[in-house]
C-alpha cells in the first residue's frame, strides 16, 4: 500500500471505484479524548440509574409522584388524620354546609378556627337552613383526643391530628344526609379507593407476565390459544362485564370479602393488555444472542424467561402498571356509585358518591360531589407519572 490513498476494492467495468482514505500516521493511544467524569458516570450506570436520571427531568411526573405519596400517607393513618370516624353521625347537622377556616376574628389573630352554626327549619322548602354564628368562635384543636376508634381494627385509641372545639363542630367539607362528616369520609375512603388499584394491578401483572411469557417464548399452539382468549376478553364491553361479575358477589358477604372480590375481578379483567405487551417484547428478545446462549448452555425455559428476558423490559412493565391503576380506581368508583360494589359501613370514594346520585339533591347540596376532586387529582397524577416512567424507560429518548 503506497501513498495516502489506496484502492482497496476493484469495481466492475463501467462503475466508479470506491476509494478509502488510510491515515499513514501511526496510532497514538494518548491522542484519544478522555471521558469527562459525567460521561464516565453515565457509561458505568445501571439501567435503573439511567431511568431515574431521565425520570427526574420530567418535572410534571416528579410532582405527580409527590402528590401520590401524600395521598397514600392517608392510607395507614386514616383514623389519626380524620377529625371524626367515617360513620359518626350528628343528627343536629344533617346536610350541614362546609365550615370555612378563619385565622382572624374582629381584627385579632386567633389561629385556625371556625364559627359555630345556627340552624332553623325552612317550612317552605322543608329543609334545615344553617348560618354562621359570628359570636361563637370555635378554635381547632391539634394533637387531641376525639372520637374513639380501633386503629386498623386492632387497638383502641382516640388520638387525632386535629379535632373540633369542645362541644363544637368541624365540618370543613360539610355533612351528608345522616350528618356524617364528608372530609373524614374522604380520608377513610382513600384507604380502599387507592389500594384497590395496587392489589388489582398486582394480580394483573402476575397473570400478564405468566400468559404473555408463555405466548411470547414458546409461540405455536400456546400462543394461538392465549391470543384467542385475549381477543375474546377484549371484545366484551368492560363496564357491563364488571357490573355482571360484581352483582354476582353475595350481598351477605362482609365488606372485607367484597373488597377482595372486587380487586380480583378488576385484576382478572385487566391482564390481557399487559400480556400482549409482554408477548411482543419476548418475541424480539428471545432471538438475542444472550438468550440463545442461555438456551445452548442448557438453561430451562423458566430460567431463560425469568432471569434473562423479563429483566430486559421490567421498566416497561412498571410504566404499564402505573397507567393501569387509574382505570381500576375508576372501576371501583363506578361500581360503588352504582351500588354494585362496596356498601356502608365500608367507605370508599365511590360509596360517598352514591349519596350524589339524585341530581336534585346535588343542586341543593353541591358539597356531596366533593369525592370527585380527589378522584380527578389521583387519576391525573397516575397518568402523568405513567407518562414520565414510560419516557424514562424508553431507550430511544
Amino acid at each position: 500500500m503506497t501513498g495516502e490513498r489506496s484502492d482497496l476494492t476493484h469495481a466492475p467495468a463501467g462503475k466508479r471505484e470506491v476509494e478509502h482514505y488510510v491515515d499513514p500516521q501511526p496510532f497514538d493511544p494518548g491522542s484519544v479524548e478522555e471521558l469527562t467524569p459525567e460521561q464516565e458516570r453515565f457509561y458505568q450506570a445501571s439501567q435503573w440509574q439511567i431511568m431515574w436520571w431521565k425520570f427526574k427531568r420530567h418535572k410534571l411526573a416528579v410532582w405527580s409522584g409527590v402528590v401520590l405519596i401524600l395521598f397514600y400517607l392517608c392510607v395507614p393513618f386514616a383514623e389519626v388524620i380524620a377529625p371524626y370516624t367515617a360513620n359518626t353521625r350528628d343528627s343536629n347537622h344533617l346536610y350541614a354546609p362546609p365550615q370555612p377556616l378563619h385565622l382572624f376574628h374582629e381584627g385579632r389573630f386567633v389561629g385556625p378556627f371556625v364559627y359555630g352554626m345556627k340552624s332553623e327549619l325552612d317550612m317552605t322548602n322543608l329543609k334545615w337552613v344553617f348560618s354562621e354564628d359570628r359570636t361563637d368562635v370555635q378554635p381547632v384543636r391539634f394533637f387531641c383526643s376525639g372520637d374513639p376508634y380501633k386503629f386498623w381494627g386492632l387497638l383502641d385509641a382516640d388520638f387525632h391530628l386535629f379535632c373540633p372545639a369542645e362541644g363544637g363542630t368541624l365540618f370543613l367539607l360539610g355533612t351528608d344526609r345522616l350528618g356524617r362528616d364528608m372530609l373524614s369520609g374522604l380520608i377513610y375512603g382513600a384507604r380502599i379507593s387507592l389500594t384497590v388499584g395496587l392489589v388489582g394491578v398486582a394480580i394483573s401483572i402476575v397473570l400478564g407476565l405468566f400468559f404473555g411469557g408463555i405466548a411470547g417464548y414458546f409461540g405455536g399452539i400456546a400462543d394461538n390459544v392465549i391470543q384467542r382468549i385475549i381477543e375474546i376478553m377484549r371484545s366484551l364491553p368492560e363496564l357491563p362485564l364488571w357490573m355482571a361479575l360484581s352483582a354476582a358477589l353475595p350481598v351477605t358477604w362482609n365488606p372485607v370479602w367484597i373488597y377482595f372480590g372486587l380487586t380480583i375481578i378488576l385484576g382478572l379483567l385487566d391482564w390481557p393488555g399487559l400480556a400482549r405487551a409482554v408477548r411482543s417484547k419476548l418475541l424480539s428478545l428471545r432471538e438475542e444472542e444472550y438468550a440463545q446462549a442461555a438456551v445452548l448452555m442448557g438453561a430451562k425455559p423458566k430460567r431463560v424467561i425469568t432471569r434473562h428476558l423479563l429483566p430486559g423490559f421490567s421498566s416497561h412493565v412498571i410504566a404499564s402498571a402505573s397507567l393501569s391503576i387509574p382505570s381500576m380506581i375508576l372501576g371501583e368508583t363506578a361500581l360503588s356509585f352504582l351500588n354494585l360494589g362496596l356498601r356502608r359501613p365500608a367507605v370508599s370514594w365511590g360509596v360517598l358518591l352514591n349519596e350524589a346520585q339524585n341530581i336534585s339533591v346535588v343542586t341543593v347540596y353541591p358539597w356531596l360531589m366533593a369525592p370527585v376532586i380527589p378522584i380527578i387529582i389521583v387519576v391525573l397524577a397516575f397518568n402523568f407519572l405513567g407518562d414520565g416512567l414510560r419516557d424514562a424507560a424508553d431507550p430511544y429518548k
